[in-house]
């Protein structure tokens, strides 16, 4: 089966960096044992790929060996999904992974009930256990996948992954794999949209010298609380910023700027295309006009929500919310109060100011 390169080699950045190291340190192994799981899931937009590549290509003497799958839907099926994972590993460890491709090769081949993937994925582990060094097997937008066969595949390769192999996930859902446990063993370094928002100085440094805004302290400041330091947010609201400048091209450019940054919001037509498009467009209609008849709160219980829908489902859709981490902030320990990110819900309120309805939305994906 042929592999496009693209897939299984590590993204190069385009541009300079925001250096990350806060969140770098927790996932790597230094005296103890490496993690079992790192678990980067948020929402879109939030640098998840970005960090891991970050991570994974960071140079010094820890620096692990890297097999980097780039998931689409066509890894849904487990001979893909598995073959590709394969195939990603052996750019740097050839000798890996041998017999599980021939194993593929043969279950691809058989005209007879689909053959258990326990005898390949053990061979594939047995293969890694012989490596040297710290290994690290990484799958980019894990969200993409909604088959029990791989699920179950990852499953068993993280109960079994030798001490010196982790997975390392990115996704905007979490995955159904066993993360409670790997929680409770101390062997899962989880990095949430919580931590992955930009600080004041994290912000200033993308702003200022990446962007090259020049901003002041407190624009920074006031654009950071904006966005929640949503990367995705800072980056759109930056590239408006200087289109805004250029097109005033006053003598006070941070004043005109200071004018943009007192009307940004998730309406902002760039912020609005692209939460429709990578966000809205991509859920199921009850999760749509669930999001567009709740937006109007600016605090949300399953009461609240079921008395806005008339529904009974409330509290479930609010928890799948923050399980599919769709903009939704998580207001105390229990899951009985949240709120939407600033900007998802200035863009929900203007689709509903719009007059648009789930069905219209459908109708304009297609």
């Amino acid at each position: 089966m042929p592999v496009l390169g693209t897939k299984v080699r590590m993204p190069a950045p385009r541009r300079p960096l925001v250096e990350r190291q806060r969140l770098i340190m927790p996932m790597q192994a230094h005296d103890g044992p490496a993690p079992r799981l790192v678990l980067v899931a948020a929402p879109a937009g939030f640098g998840k790929t970005t960090l891991l590549a970050q991570w994974l290509g960071s140079s010094g003497e820890s620096r692990p060996s890297v097999a980097w799958l780039a998931l689409d839907t066509g890894d849904r099926d487990v001979h893909v999904f598995l073959t590709q994972l394969v195939a990603a590993i052996q750019l740097t460890q050839p000798a890996v992974g041998g017999e599980a491709l021939a194993l593929l090769e043969a279950g691809a081949g058989a005209q007879t009930e689909p053959i258990s993937m326990n005898p390949i994925l053990i061979s594939l582990v047995n293969d890694l256990d012989v490596l040297a060094g710290p290994t690290v097997l990484a799958l980019d937008d894990y969200h993409v996948i909604d088959t029990a066969a791989v699920h179950e595949a990852v499953t068993f390769l993280l109960d079994n992954l030798p001490p010196h192999v982790t997975l390392a996930i990115t996704t905007r859902a979490d995955p159904p794999l066993p993360l409670p446990k790997l929680r409770a063993r101390g062997e899962l370094v989880e990095i949430r949209a919580a931590d992955l928002r930009f600080t004041d100085d994290e912000a200033t440094t993308f702003l200022n010298e990446i962007m090259g805004l020049d901003l002041d302290p407190g624009l920074i400041t006031s654009l950071e609380i904006r966005t929640e330091g949503w990367a995705a947010g800072l980056q759109l609201a930056a590239v408006s910023a200087r289109a805004h400048r250029a097109a005033r091209a006053r003598t006070a450019p941070d004043g005109d700027v200071a004018d943009f940054v007192a009307a940004f919001s998730g309406s902002h037509r760039f912020v609005l295309d692209y939460l429709v498009e990578e966000v809205l467009e991509q859920q199921p209609e009850d999760v749509r006009s669930f999001l567009l008849r709740t937006s109007v709160l600016d605090q949300l219980t399953g009461d609240l929500c079921d008395a806005l829908t008339g529904g009974a489902d409330g509290q479930a859709m609010l928890e799948l919310l923050e399980r599919e981490n769709l903009f939704v902030v998580a207001l105390d320990d229990e899951r009985r109060w949240y709120r939407y990110h600033h900007l998802f819900a200035d863009a929900l309120r203007a689709r509903l100011i719009a007059g648009d309805s789930p069905r219209a939305w459908a109708t304009e994906a297609r």
